[in-house]
């Protein structure tokens, strides 16, 4: 199997499977948000970042966002390499395959996916101030890799 590369310069679609990747270098969050990460970061120890992250995956599970509203832009921004880390690519594919589908035939816009992954922040923000409130429930939600912590 090949592997996916991007062409530098291009409008980022994949070279050998024509897909895009997502792009984008600030995401502004809702107030909501901001205000949940303020207390789960109080709560947990955990940065906004990583919180974040957790979010995303925990919205993702849930299903697609669909074309919901999309929550207000007032809160916090992050850089988008301070959000993802290194695993920009990897949140992109699984956003877009949670949005998408497994065999989307017109595959969404930047703009669209960005105010998707605004409302899985929002939502997964909203589910993880429920189910955090402290730092050891942070590990129920990590999986367990061969059975062990």
């Amino acid at each position: 199997m090949a592997a996916r590369q991007l062409r530098p310069g291009t409008s980022g679609r994949c070279q050998n499977c024509g897909e895009s990747a997502l792009h984008y270098s600030k995401l502004r969050i809702s107030s909501d948000a901001t205000s949940k990460l303020r207390s789960l970061r109080q709560r947990t120890g955990l940065t906004p970042n990583l919180l974040c992250r957790m979010a995303i995956m925990l919205s993702l599970e849930e299903g697609p966002i669909g074309t919901a509203t999309p929550p207000d832009e007032d809160g916090s921004e992050f850089n988008a390499y301070t959000l993802t880390g290194e695993f920009g690519a990897l949140f992109g594919a699984l956003l877009r395959w949670v949005e998408e589908g497994p065999s989307s035939d017109i595959p969404l816009e930047d703009e669209a996916l960005l105010a998707r992954l605004r409302g899985h922040l929002h939502r997964g923000v909203g589910t993880l101030s429920v189910r955090a409130k402290s730092a050891s429930d942070v590990l129920h939600l990590v999986p367990i890799a061969n059975g062990e912590i």
